[in-house]
């Protein structure tokens, strides 16, 4: 039986740089339906840049001391502070990143959850550049005697549902349990539920920086499946989507990015920045946020050894 556990939706607010109301003022426009126009740009709320994202998925997004951050939080904050509006979070089921369906409803103005860029998600979203190549990683309990992902088939493996990282599962012919979020995820490896789970790499990572996990749990395999991740919005919001690529390309050029790659993820690594998808396996047909969609690499603050989940 796969546990999934509820989640209930919560509205987070994340601190965020302004610009002050003057700025916003000086070049908004409200529509009278509550939405506001920022530098050519429309927001379903005046003032605030709407972000839907599906918590926790350390290191790109969770919750700490009751305010929501992590790399996701910080790239889209650097779009905030361009339009002059602060950063809100609405937390929302994965699936609902794969529809669209928050962003349709107007709901939200971009989703910021460790996704995956694919074909079958463009249909409903318009993406990004990328901003993270991502892998996938086996992680195990050290006396599983699983050595690598050849030696899954036949155990109980577990995922997040919804994800790249239960994608891969099944395309290598196993029937993972299935998780709704990453720390059920843990959960269900630390309580035996399961005997390997595949998620994004990140992830992992900040798993092991807990002495605890790291003396119980060791990754067995880092499997490279030419992931990249990428922000989403409603499709044909264009005017969103260059200020959202505009963000990510300045980062990377004034070494913002690799500032906060440092924090949230660890040493940091180029491929990340350039994105440029590495060939060892082609990325799954559909992916989600809790499996990094590949969860990344090194210490910080919350990633640290395994697979995708995004």
């Amino acid at each position: 039986m796969n546990p999934v556990l509820g989640r209930r939706s919560r509205f987070l607010a994340a601190t965020t740089a302004t610009a002050g109301l003057l700025l916003v003022a000086g070049c908004s426009s409200d529509d009278g339906g509550g939405s506001t126009t920022v530098k050519g740009v429309k927001l379903v709320k005046g003032g605030q840049l709407t972000t839907c994202t599906h918590l926790p998925y350390p290191p790109f997004q969770s919750e700490i001391d009751g305010k929501v951050q992590g790399f996701d939080v910080s790239l889209i904050d650097l779009v905030a502070k361009d339009l002059g509006v602060k950063q809100e979070f609405i937390d929302t089921p994965f699936e609902n990143f794969k529809t669209g369906a928050f962003l349709n409803s107007g709901e939200c103005d971009l989703a910021a959850a460790g996704m995956t860029i694919t074909e079958e998600r463009k249909k409903n979203v318009d993406f990004s550049d990328p901003y993270f190549e991502a892998t996938q990683a086996v992680l195990v309990d050290r006396k599983s005697g699983i050595t690598s992902a050849t030696d899954l088939k036949g155990k109980k493996v577990g995922t997040q549902a919804q994800t790249t990282g239960e994608d891969y599962a099944k395309s290598q012919g196993i029937d993972p349990v299935s998780f709704e979020s990453s720390d059920a995820v843990l959960n269900g490896l630390r309580t035996g539920q399961v005997q390997a789970v595949v998620i994004d790499y990140p992830v992992v990572q900040g798993w092991l920086k807990d002495k605890a996990n790291a003396d119980a749990f060791e990754v067995a395999d880092n499997i490279n499946t030419g992931e990249e991740y990428g922000f989403t919005v409603k499709k044909g919001n264009t005017a969103l989507l260059a200020a959202v690529n505009k963000a990510i390309t300045d980062a990377k050029a004034d070494g913002t990015y690799k500032t906060l790659y440092e924090k949230w993820i660890g040493p940091y690594d180029e491929s990340a920045a350039s994105a440029s998808p590495s060939a060892s396996a082609s990325p799954s047909p559909s992916g989600s946020a809790a499996s990094t969609p590949s969860d990344s690499a090194t210490p910080t603050d919350a990633a640290s050894a395994s697979v995708s989940a995004s």
